[in-house]
């Protein structure tokens, strides 16, 4: 599963959620959404501007986190 480290990176450089969201004019509905995994693609669009104002790269930006495989048997 791909997560977003927005709330890392925001707390890193010192600023809120608010601060992104009037950076990027994006509603904090649809950002929250974002860091909560709850939308299915992002932009390349706000990718770069989440990189540009996170001062980050894309691999810092995003993470893959391994999910635990079920046995079938």
């Amino acid at each position: 599963m791909v997560t977003v480290n927005i709330v890392e990176l925001l707390r890193k450089k010192g600023k809120s959620k608010y601060w992104l969201c009037q950076k990027m004019n994006l509603t904090s509905r649809n950002l929250n959404r974002i860091i909560r995994g709850e939308t299915t693609s992002i932009s390349f669009k706000y990718m770069e501007e989440f990189c540009e104002n996170l001062d980050c790269t894309p691999g810092e930006l995003f993470q893959i986190e391994q999910q635990e495989k079920t046995s079938t048997r």
